[in-house]
């Protein structure tokens, strides 16, 4: 991976969890892009602290004037288009200076790194594929979820179908019923969750032969967050 300017902050806005276990991988991924130079902060949405106006106040205080904020989401849903930018405009955040990436999905480096979880777990070529998300009542997002397993689809050279674990229809279980029910062989269930909890653990609740861990500390996941990064900064400078 190429090392990017470093001179801006990353601000990584992750949604929040009760789950210690998925709050750990959060903290790692920002330990892991920081190791290629950026300062990386953590805040979130919802649930934990720091909030994103917390942590916006914190690195002004510290003397930063801008930061590239990445939202660590899949989808751009309505946390990201409607609610983080009422935070930032709430923290009186310049958008000039505190510039938003596009959420971190979907990606191409995102597809890849979710079927190498699969091929991990298990994945035989001609295995039937499913794509797990959370799923959202957005159409934009779903559509942008859609979009992810298309991307997988061309990576394993056949259709990927798109389930969802908490919000929307189909169901990863429904669906992996509902090939099973078509003649389909084995069943091989990709992760597009980042982190571990309660929607990954229905995941693998669903029926399949297979289950990929969620992406995690990927280093796809890695450069496409730096990807994000560099872009963001990319856009401060020339608004300077």
């Amino acid at each position: 991976m190429s090392r990017p300017d470093s001179a801006l902050p990353l601000l990584l806005v992750a949604h929040g969890s009760r789950s210690d276990a998925a709050d750990a991988v959060i903290r790692s991924l920002a330990s892991a892009v920081a190791a290629h130079g950026p300062q990386v902060e953590v805040c979130y949405v919802d649930v934990r602290g720091p909030t994103v106006a917390e942590a916006v106040r914190s690195l002004r205080e510290r003397g930063h004037d801008g930061a590239v904020i990445v939202p660590a989401f899949l989808a751009a849903g309505y946390h990201v288009r409607t609610d983080l930018p009422a935070q930032l405009a709430e923290a009186g955040a310049d958008p000039l200076r505190f510039r938003t990436t596009p959420a971190m999905g979907p990606d191409p480096l995102l597809a890849a790194a979710a079927l190498d979880r699969l091929r991990t777990a298990g994945y035989r070529d001609g295995d039937a594929v499913v794509l797990a998300a959370t799923g959202s009542s957005d159409p934009y997002a779903v559509d942008q979820v859609r979009q992810a397993g298309g991307m997988l689809s061309s990576l394993v050279g056949r259709r990927v179908r798109v389930g969802f674990a908490a919000t929307g229809t189909p169901t990863v279980a429904a669906l992996v019923e509902g090939m099973r029910g078509a003649g389909a062989g084995r069943v091989a269930v990709a992760s597009w969750l980042l982190a571990p909890g309660v929607f990954q653990d229905r995941v693998r609740e669903s029926g399949a032969d297979v289950v990929a861990d969620a992406l995690g500390v990927h280093d796809d996941v890695v450069r496409a967050l730096l990807d994000r990064y560099t872009a963001g900064a990319a856009e401060i400078e020339r608004a300077a």
